[in-house]
């Protein structure tokens, strides 16, 4: 086996197979190699969106993409304007792929299945002959002679530029250390609450559109909340995981939320609104029906917890009772006792520290001919294909630079 290459790119996932068909389309001279530690290339690919690829975000406009990114909003922004959502759109669709968005903007094959993407990009490998190489487990890297130097358990590669795409791999970090560079360390972002609470311990499947916020922090968010068997999770959750993804881990992911069932409603406002449903529906039971845009379930249970009984009707509310459902409604708060991973979402926030990447080409600053592409470095994203969007647009920038 001919182990020598003009590019090696270690790292089988979106990122490594976007940068590689990019470069060879590019130049097709250039001698290309990938390498996969394991058995089968892209399998985050296969898993992500349920299963769907969730590919990228209707969002077109560069200023207004970095916004969904905790870390990396400030550096991506030149790389947006170079490579953004749309361009990731058109380029599916010259490789045959056509891309939907739906109703919260995600976009995903019309397929509705991630295999569309990974045949799209195995079949772009074999016609431009790149190879594709599994189960090279890379054990050292070294430069010599200006040439960079890759073993792993079976093989030894020489290559004139080194590119890492892979993702969150402690044992790569590891190495780039003994090079010098910073590593940002890795914690859990994109991760649901682990809540036990009688209020909602009957409710799972209930969703509501809900601000939310962590004591003692500045963390906020609004959008649609998701009950669940072990607690709570949905957009709004999500997005408090990855903004607060350091102060959390700080915290052991033990702490308080405040849930404000109302969303934009504030506890004066609500308590107008109740004093006039006690006038309008004096004899009527309160519990029996939401006067919110919210589920009967969840009403009820708000409502129970206020002290407030089954059978007890809108006059009766005491002004203590009326209180309580006010704060019940627009600051109940649960404790959070640990977190559970979202779906097959296993996103990180850390790596490469940014200060050390030229994100004109994606290349170290630190070394020459060594570049980074994905989630090696310290960006990440929310949910909603903004993780695969850094991918796509870190290889495209490290390929034209190329």
């Amino acid at each position: 086996m001919n182990s020598n290459f003009d590019i090696i790119i270690v790292g089988g996932g979106a990122a490594g197979f976007f940068t590689a068909i990019n470069i060879v389309e590019k130049n097709p001279k250039l001698k290309v190699a990938i390498l996969e530690r394991g058995s089968e290339v892209l399998s985050k690919v296969r898993v992500s969106g349920g299963g769907r690829c969730n590919v990228t975000h209707a969002c077109f406009e560069p200023n207004e993409l970095v916004k969904f990114y905790p870390r990396g909003e400030k550096e991506l922004r030149g790389p947006f304007h170079q490579f953004c959502s749309g361009d990731t759109v058109e380029w599916f669709s010259n490789h045959g792929v056509e891309l939907k968005t739906e109703e919260d903007g995600r976009m995903f094959p019309v397929s509705n299945s991630s295999q569309t993407i990974i045949d799209c990009f195995l079949k772009a490998t074999q016609k431009l002959g790149i190879a594709v190489l599994t189960g090279q487990s890379v054990q050292s890297i070294f430069k010599k002679d200006n040439l960079w130097k890759i073993e792993t358990q079976s093989e030894n590669y020489i290559t004139e530029k080194l590119i890492l795409a892979t993702g969150s791999n402690p044992k790569i970090w590891e190495m780039l250390q003994t090079f010098g560079h910073a590593i940002v360390n890795p914690v859990p972002s994109l991760f649901t609450f682990n809540i036990k609470d009688s209020r909602i311990k009957e409710l799972p499947g209930v969703s509501a559109i809900v601000s939310v916020k962590v004591k003692d922090t500045k963390l906020t968010s609004t959008g649609p909340l998701l009950i669940t068997h072990w607690g709570m999770s949905g957009p709004a959750i999500l997005k408090l995981s990855a903004w607060g993804a350091r102060i959390l881990f700080e915290k052991n992911y033990q702490f308080t939320i405040f849930v404000n069932w109302l969303n934009d409603l504030d506890a004066d406002d609500t308590e107008k609104i109740l004093k006039e449903l006690k006038q309008k529906h004096a004899k009527k039971a309160v519990s029996k029906k939401s006067p919110f845009d919210f589920p009967n379930r969840l009403w009820e249970s708000l409502v129970l917890a206020s002290n407030i009984t089954e059978e007890t009707k809108w006059a009766d509310l005491s002004k203590i009772q009326l209180q309580n459902l006010v704060s019940q409604l627009t600051n109940s708060s649960f404790q959070v006792n640990g977190k559970s991973t979202f779906k097959e979402e296993f996103v990180t926030a850390g790596g490469i520290d940014l200060k050390e990447i030229n994100f004109k080409t994606m290349e170290s600053k630190l070394h020459e001919n060594i570049y980074f592409a994905g989630e090696i470095i310290n960006i990440d994203a929310i949910t909603g294909g903004f993780n695969f969007q850094n991918a796509w647009t870190s290889g495209f920038i490290l390929a034209n630079a190329i």
